[in-house]
């Protein structure tokens, strides 16, 4: 049936239960899953001289982040006895990012959230998950 599948991460709930789903199906069927995690470019303003955070701390909260999520799906595949390869990149833009991976992994079929966190963004352009839905060749199946 299905022999990759790609599930992106937030850390959210929903995007915990997408990951269940997933290790769930990819049980079933024998696939191999493949974990991403988005991370947020540095934001940078033009207005400003002065950030809140300097921008190594939060390079650097922002990889531990994305790596703790990534890693929390790999260790759940192998509590199921399943092999899951992780993967954490920044992109402006997550949909992007995740559409690719899908891709350069040979995926089959992308597992994820109905919404994740995205704030005011989301409701103004639209959730990272309409945008993979809209954009993506391969299946998607989506978890509320």
């Amino acid at each position: 049936m299905y022999k990759r599948i790609v599930v992106p991460t937030d850390g959210s709930d929903l995007s915990k239960k997408a990951v269940q789903t997933a290790v769930s199906l990819a049980r079933l069927s024998g696939a191999e899953l493949r974990a991403i995690s988005v991370k947020e470019p540095f934001p940078y303003s033009a207005l400003s001289e002065m950030q809140p955070v300097p921008p190594q701390e939060f390079f650097d909260a922002q990889e531990r982040l994305a790596n703790s999520r990534v890693q929390a799906v790999v260790d759940a595949a192998g509590a199921a006895g399943l092999a899951c390869k992780g993967y954490a990149v920044e992109a402006l833009h997550p949909w992007e990012a995740i559409l690719d991976y899908a891709r350069s992994e040979s995926a089959d079929l992308i597992v994820m959230a109905s919404h994740g966190r995205r704030g005011l963004n989301a409701l103004l352009l639209g959730s990272e998950t309409q945008k993979v839905l809209t954009h993506s060749a391969l299946p998607v199946l989506v978890v509320r």
